[in-house]
């Protein structure tokens, strides 16, 4: 493949994957910066590696392994989390519409209060299941988890996840 060629690809890639990208890494790691961070890193990495990639057809997930691996490294050495008020605020797109923007921000709210009530484990594969679009035997090859353990964290995290949410209802 021509240099152009995999400049084209890494462009479209950050076109297409980017945001999804950016939000699973907000999702875990709650600040803005340092989702930011991780997204400049993993398409960065991709440049680098730009010669050894072997086209599979799945390349959001390809992303989203590499962001996987920086968040818990990163994780790993923060050792806790706090939620940011202004990273939300920031994460949410603005709308013209008060109301809609409004609700659309109290949704937001209660699904990241959901997702902080939710078990690491439960949380991080519901994640990549999720955003990253990743397989149940991707996510366990990826967590280094039997595949039966993915699919029991997925499913009791979506069990929790639909009872946290009721709870927020009006």
């Amino acid at each position: 493949m021509d240099p152009s060629t995999r400049l084209e690809r890494i462009s479209q890639w950050v076109a297409e994957h980017g945001p999804a990208v950016r939000a699973y890494a907000w999702a875990l790691l709650r600040n803005a910066h340092d989702a930011d961070d991780v997204v400049q890193e993993v398409f960065r990495r991709c440049w680098e590696q730009r010669d050894r990639y072997l086209e599979m057809g799945r390349p959001r997930a390809y992303l989203i392994r590499i962001a996987d691996r920086l968040v818990m490294d990163q994780l790993r050495r923060e050792k806790h989390l706090r939620a940011d008020e202004q990273a939300i605020a920031h994460h949410c797109a603005s709308d013209p519409d008060p109301a809609q923007s409004c609700a659309e921000q109290e949704a937001l709210a209660a699904v990241e209060q959901a997702l902080d009530k939710l078990r690491p484990l439960q949380r991080r594969v519901l994640l990549l299941r999720y955003f990253g679009q990743m397989s149940f035997a991707e996510i366990a090859e990826q967590m280094n988890l039997p595949l039966n353990t993915v699919l029991s964290h997925c499913h009791r995290g979506l069990k929790n996840l639909r009872k946290l949410l009721a709870e927020f209802a009006p």
